[in-house]
């Protein structure tokens, strides 16, 4: 992997980079759709592509250990193969999961016993054991092995989750280490920045993950519940610590102008499931604003969604059309609305990805989140 910066904006941390992998470039900042599961719910591989321009990817290890497990993915030949995605393809640890799934979960510093959500089975991760499963996955990026503290937590808990972390990293280092990709291409790991919302303890994250010398880095356990004030200080420290020359991920985040303001404190790779779940629920993000498309108000505006951020400005679909799929309860209004808020947030990071290289980012930024984030 290898990762060039293009551009810097004057007026804030904000920068425009390119990011090589095996499977492609991936041009940054950048928005990466969730496919858990090894899709993108409700979103063909060719609209994601071809139509709205997606780069990469994102597949989940715990997911797609329970189904279809690492036997089925490694006779495929690795996800990209069993899915048909030839792009690049990132996946998460399944720290989250182990986060989500506290009911269902024993955690110990070998690692993490839990419960499938799916039948109730019986399953142990180690750091050693998630690596080995993100190589049968044959992700380009593969995240390593943390614990997500919850939001509020205490210091005491969230300083020993931290420690925790960085143990599972060397581990996680030593397993890549004893191990060869599967697939013939190279797996790149991304350590992952955790510590809560405690100043002292992001500090002290931040460094370790930095001194670890990946070739990327993450920054973890925000966007659980805390204030955004209180994610972007977090998320300025950090990113004011780790390496300027490797790229930054901030994990799970999240809405528009949540990606804004966090690529003006030197964030390049976001994720987030709020595009499509959001979609499949009627809201609506576009560049004037954000729609409930349930909504009365929509029922004879025959006006295109968004005219600007998304590839039905042509009035393909109205906002009227889209209004009856939701009231009528057709698959088909869940589809238009995802595949339009994924279109809508690609489009804003390469519109933001423009602004870096033209040095005027942290004035169009200001403008732009006002507008985006309003009610319609």
């Amino acid at each position: 992997m290898k990762f060039d910066i293009v551009g810097k904006d004057p007026g804030s941390s904000a920068r425009a980079g390119l990011l090589a992998t095996a499977h492609g470039l991936i041009e940054t900042p950048i928005f990466m759709p969730v496919g858990t599961a090894g899709t993108v719910k409700a979103v063909h591989f060719r609209e994601l592509k071809q139509d709205i321009g997606a780069q990469i990817i994102l597949g989940n290890t715990y997911h797609l250990y329970l189904r279809p497990g690492t036997e089925v993915l490694q006779s495929a030949g690795g996800l990209h193969k069993f899915n048909g995605w030839d792009g690049p393809i990132l996946t998460d640890s399944g720290g989250y999961q182990v986060y989500s799934l506290t009911h269902r979960r024993k955690l110990k510093p070998e690692g993490v016993t839990f419960q499938s959500h799916i039948d109730g089975s019986r399953h142990f991760f180690s750091p050693e054991r998630v690596m080995d499963i993100q190589r049968a996955i044959g992700a380009d990026i593969i995240m390593a092995f943390d614990e997500c503290t919850p939001w509020p937590c205490e210091y005491r808990y969230a300083s020993q989750s931290m420690e925790l972390t960085h143990q599972w990293l060397g581990r996680c280092i030593d397993r890549l280490a004893e191990t060869e990709p599967l697939y013939g291409y190279e797996q790149t790991l991304f350590p992952i920045v955790q510590g809560s919302t405690f100043t002292e303890l992001r500090k002290i994250s931040a460094e370790t993950i930095a001194a670890a010398g990946a070739e990327g880095n993450a920054i973890g356990g925000l966007s659980v519940g805390e204030p955004h004030e209180l994610m972007y200080e977090m998320t300025e420290l950090v990113c004011s610590i780790l390496p300027s020359d490797k790229p930054r991920y901030l994990m799970g985040v999240g809405t528009p102008a949540n990606i804004l303001e966090s690529i003006a404190l030197g964030v390049d790779m976001f994720d987030c499931v709020m595009p499509t779940r959001n979609g499949r629920n009627g809201m609506l993000f576009t560049s004037n604003g954000i729609i409930n498309i349930k909504n009365e108000k929509w029922k004879n505006d025959f006006s295109p969604i968004d005219p600007e951020g998304t590839i039905f400005a042509d009035a393909q679909y109205s906002k009227a059309y889209l209004r009856h799929l939701f009231v009528a309860g057709e698959m088909l209004g869940s589809m238009i609305a995802s595949l339009h808020n994924l279109a809508f947030y690609l489009w804003l990071v390469k519109e933001a990805r423009k602004h870096i290289i033209a040095g005027d980012f942290a004035s169009w930024k200001n403008i732009m989140t006002a507008r985006i984030m309003q009610r319609l």
